[in-house]
This record gives structure tokens, C-alpha cells and sequence, in this order.
């Protein structure tokens, strides 16, 4: 099929057609871009195609864009440490603007017509922060997931913190350090205010990439050139000793929260290698096994904690359950895995959402909250 028939269909089927157009845009610039091709797999397997009209965009490690075909966008993809990106030979560009305009064909300059919706499904920086988000709100496309404020700031595990800490949620104690204000303590002055072990992360990634625990000094070391390779900003944490607990969030005002699951890793934690690598790192329990009281009390935090950090769509709230019942927020996860065993849908399953309503929720969210912001005035005249 030539490109330009290959446009000319697009365009028609559009006019034509009273599905809903849904970019489901995957990859990205981010270490997490092998996982972002998994979980994009699964939410185009499962989507309601009798409802949505699905547009593969594709997003290279270059941060080219491209018009994929859902039959061949993937190699390797039974391999999750060999999966890649299929390039497609029509890049597109996404210009915000007219309607009728937004994505354009730089092979041939010539408009592919609009997507509905966008569906964001890029795992960390360049994706989750707010970044793709913004580009889309410049664009006046519905998109699934936080705002631009509610991602950058679920992100940012400095900023998170600080705002769950300040508005009573308890979390575990933890220090930030850029590379400067690094050079100006040493890790003994740290070990004496968290103790050991402690966990090192950098402030702005997911997926448990780059994340050490640390038990002495020599592997603290080790941990903070680790953590510093992935950002210019680290937190340092306590070790909490506890059961992790995790609990969907979906909603945009009015959030509702899921029955929690438990991770029970067979690591020393749940790292990138037991979430993604080895198929035995971990085993999940969905529900948890816990009293209804101390449920309720996991659901609700869930809840609050999402509209303390500006949140809306959908996000994971994971938690650690001391012996002692005290329950701590350790982070969200404003566009959580969408992989076959991911957490996230897992747990709305449980909670009597499937996969596929689960998707058709998400996007009437985005298409909800694009209608309420459209009141909104921008303008004095």
C-alpha cells in the first residue's frame, strides 16, 4: 500500500467512522522504554475495538515519533530483555494547532488526520513527568493519565514527599541531595541520621531503575555513583521494615480506590530485574490478606494521597504495613504498568473492573475532564 493511500484511508476512516480515535502512544526516550512496549502490547490486545479506532505512535529511543501498524511493532517481544521498537517508515509530528492538523506525515507533509484521545503509556522521564502531557494539553487532545502538574509532581520523589509529609501522610524519613550539596556531608553524617540499611533512588525514575539498598558504607558508596547515573537529584531513605502493599487509583475529582494486593519478592526487594527479568521475582497476592479495617484505612490513604499530589486518571499508591499495622506511603505511580501482571489492572480485576472496561474508564476519564477544563475562561475578552 503506498503512503498515500495509505493516508487517504486513514483520513476517510476517520470522517466515516463514530469510533473514537485513540493514540496510544508507547516507547519514549526513558530506561523504562522496554517496559512502556509491554504494557502497550497488553492495552492494545485488550481495548474495546468495537467502541475505539486505535492509532499506534510509536516513540523511539532518539524521541522520533512514528505511525506504527499494530501487526508488526514489536521484535523480540516474547523477550522482555531483547524487546524493541519495530521503526515504521512514516514519522510523524505532532503539531499543535487547527483542528483536522494535529498529526502530520514528515515523509509526505501531509495531515493523518486526529486522534480523540491520547493515551499515554511511557514509563518515566520524557513520558510520565509531564512532559508528553504538556504537549498534548498545547495540542487540545484529551489524554489519559495526571495533568502536567499531577505527573511532574508524581515524578519528582523529592517534591512527592515533601507535599505527602506536609499534608499528614507518614512516610518514611529520607534525605535529597543534588551532586553539589552531596559533596558537602559524608556518608557517615547520613548513616548516623537514617541508620542501615538504606535505600538510594534517583529522585526521577521508575521502575525501581537505578535503586540500591545499601548495608554498609562500601555499598552506600556504590549506591549514591548509581543513583547519580540516572539523575542529577537522589533521595535517600530509611529502610522500613514492612509488608508492601499496593492499591489502584482511578477517577479525576472523585477517585475511588481498589481492594490493595501485596508483593511478596523473592529478592531482597522488589528491583527492576525481579519486576521485569526474572519470572520468579515475585509473587503477588490480589486481594491481600488483611483485616477489613486496615483495607479500608490502605484505600482511603490511597485516596487522599492521589488528590494531595494533583493526581487524576489513574495511579498505584504503594505502601509498606509495619508488624505494628502503621501504614507509610512510599510512592505513587502516575502511569503504572499495564503489562499481563501488572499490579494496576490486576488489582481492578479484583475489585470487579476488567482489563478491558478498565481501559474504556480511563479514556471517558480523559474525555471528562478535557470537557470540564474547556469551560474554563482563558481569556478576558
Amino acid at each position: 500500500m503506498s503512503k498515500l493511500i495509505k493516508i487517504t484511508k486513514l483520513i476517510n476512516y476517520n470522517l466515516n467512522s463514530k469510533k473514537k480515535r485513540v493514540g496510544i502512544i508507547f516507547g519514549g526516550k526513558s530506561a523504562e522504554h522496554e517496559i512502556s512496549l509491554l504494557s502497550a502490547r497488553n492495552v492494545i490486545e485488550a481495548i474495546d475495538k468495537s467502541k475505539y479506532e486505535v492509532v499506534l505512535i510509536g516513540i523511539d529511543k532518539t524521541g522520533k515519533w512514528y505511525l506504527n501498524e499494530d501487526s508488526k511493532f514489536l521484535l523480540n517481544e516474547s523477550d522482555p530483555s531483547k524487546i524493541k521498537l519495530e521503526h515504521s517508515e512514516e514519522e510523524l509530528a505532532l503539531i499543535p494547532g487547527d483542528y483536522g492538523k494535529q498529526m502530520i506525515s514528515l515523509n509526505s507533509n501531509k495531515s493523518i488526520g486526529n486522534i480523540d484521545v491520547a493515551f499515554p503509556i511511557l514509563h518515566g522521564t520524557f513520558g510520565e513527568d509531564g512532559t508528553v502531557q504538556g504537549l498534548l494539553k498545547l495540542s487540545d487532545i484529551p489524554f489519559v493519565g495526571a495533568d502536567v502538574l499531577g505527573s511532574a509532581v508524581g515524578m519528582d520523589k523529592d517534591v512527592m514527599k515533601r507535599l505527602l509529609r506536609d499534608s499528614g501522610v507518614k512516610i518514611p524519613n529520607f534525605l535529597v541531595f543534588n551532586k553539589f550539596s552531596y559533596g558537602k556531608t559524608t556518608p557517615e553524617e547520613i548513616i548516623k541520621k537514617l541508620g542501615l540499611p538504606l535505600f538510594l533512588k534517583p529522585a526521577n525514575m521508575g521502575s525501581s531503575v537505578g535503586i540500591s539498598k545499601a548495608h554498609n558504607k562500601e555499598e552506600f558508596i556504590k549506591a549514591v555513583e548509581e543513583a547519580f547515573k540516572f539523575d542529577s537529584k537522589i533521595i535517600i531513605e530509611e529502610n522500613i521494615n514492612g509488608r508492601e502493599i499496593e492499591c489502584s487509583v482511578l477517577g479525576n475529582e472523585e477517585p475511588i480506590a481498589s481492594l490493595p494486593g501485596e508483593v511478596h519478592p523473592t529478592h531482597e526487594f522488589y528491583d527492576y530485574e525481579a519486576k521485569y527479568m526474572d519470572e520468579n521475582g515475585a509473587t503477588f497476592e490480589i486481594p491481600a490478606k488483611l483485616d477489613n479495617e486496615i483495607v479500608e484505612k490502605i484505600r482511603y490513604a490511597a485516596c487522599e494521597s492521589f488528590k494531595v499530589l494533583c493526581c487524576e486518571g489513574m495511579a498505584r499508591v504503594d505502601f509498606f504495613l509495619t508488624d505494628d499495622n502503621e501504614i507509610y506511603v512510599n510512592e505513587i505511580n502516575t502511569i503504572p504498568g499495564f503489562t499481563k501482571i501488572s499490579m494496576y489492572p490486576k488489582m481492578w480485576e479484583a475489585t470487579g473492573i476488567p482489563y478491558n472496561e478498565l481501559i474504556s474508564r480511563l479514556i471517558e476519564l480523559a474525555i471528562e475532564r478535557f470537557e470540564r477544563d474547556k469551560k474554563i475562561k482563558t481569556s478576558f475578552f
